[in-house]
């Protein structure tokens, strides 16, 4: 492994990606498309040619487009860059007796595919901001994984919460959170379980049947973007295991579940439980409108509905039926 001085920058800033444009309408932490990286460090740049690795330490940053990675240490993983489509390969580099490279010190024409961040990782753009303690980045994949304690994702309209594991994967628009994962809206409303995957949807993007939304096509390869180009608005959650549904005024639970952010409806399936004060609703299924606090319990052959109702509650407009 060699150490280099920070003026070397350039040298990595020069460093191109091999990706695509991203697309007009991209959002969201996404470091997958647009121009090379930038590179910033205070101490040493570490460069071992046998592992293709270039570690920069004492507080470090990479900056693709209007997504900034800010961490103790980042580490940049770099491959031999592949000729394009039709292009014959470069011819390979002079190295001498040894067979040391005599050239480029970093070993000829390589690519930056994949951004590793250690201690106090924090990754975001104007809108979104993601926060973990360690995070690995595939620029091939456009996904981001983030591990540590007091995982948090954050647009202007929800935070993302998770105890072991977050996952942005930017392709699909689909943020992953992992243990009593919670996402909670700016209205107060909740949803949270054991495993927890939510769909977004870009800001601008026409509501469902319009003319607009019939004549929109999305370009191949997705095109979210989890750090670059305006933030994105929850679409739908998925929740397993242990799920909990929060308003001001009710609280439903199941083992799985369906919530719906445009209409804020939710779909509970399995030992369903739906409270509102002492009133408590029991079955296998419920439809839980949570902007009107109304809930409609549905048969199913788990088990009988049951309810709990406190006469002093039960002229409650919001009570569950």
């Amino acid at each position: 492994m060699t150490p280099r001085p920070a003026a070397l920058l350039p040298l990595l800033i020069a460093l191109p990606l091999a990706l695509p444009p991203a697309p007009a309408h991209a959002d969201g932490l996404d470091m997958s498309h647009g121009e090379a990286v930038q590179l910033f460090w205070k101490k040493e740049e570490i460069y071992d040619r046998n592992a293709q690795t270039v570690t920069l330490t004492g507080g470090a940053r990479a900056v693709r487009g209007d997504v900034t990675v800010d961490a103790d240490t980042l580490i940049g993983y770099l491959r031999k860059k592949a000729p394009a489509p039709g292009q014959p390969a470069p011819p390979p580099q002079p190295t001498d007796a040894k067979g040391n490279n005599n050239g480029d010190p970093m070993g000829g024409s390589l690519e930056l595919y994949r951004i590793e961040a250690r201690g106090n990782v924090h990754i975001y753009n104007q809108t979104d901001q993601g926060w973990g303690d360690h995070a690995l980045y595939d620029m091939d994949q456009a996904v981001m994984v983030m591990t540590g304690k007091h995982l948090k994702l954050t647009t202007p309209q929800d935070v993302l919460t998770a105890r072991d594991v977050m996952e942005y994967h930017s392709k699909t628009r689909m943020s992953v959170g992992r243990g009593d994962a919670t996402v909670t809206t700016n209205d107060g409303k909740q949803v949270k379980a054991d495993v927890l995957v939510s769909f977004s949807k870009p800001n601008d993007a026409p509501a469902p049947g319009t003319p607009q939304a019939a004549s929109q096509t999305t370009p191949a390869g997705g095109g979210d973007n989890p750090l670059g180009g305006g933030s994105s608005k929850l679409d739908r959650a998925y929740g397993w295991g242990h799920v909990v549904l929060r308003t001001q005024t009710q609280t439903g639970t199941g083992d799985r579940g369906v919530y719906v952010f445009d209409t804020q409806i939710a779909r509970l399936i399995g030992h369903v439980h739906v409270t509102q004060g002492q009133n408590q609703n029991n079955g296998s299924q419920a439809i839980v409108n949570m902007k009107t606090g109304i809930a409609t319990m549905l048969p199913g052959t788990e088990s009988p509905i049951q309810g709990l109702v406190v006469p002093n509650e039960a002229n409650s407009s919001q009570a569950p039926k």
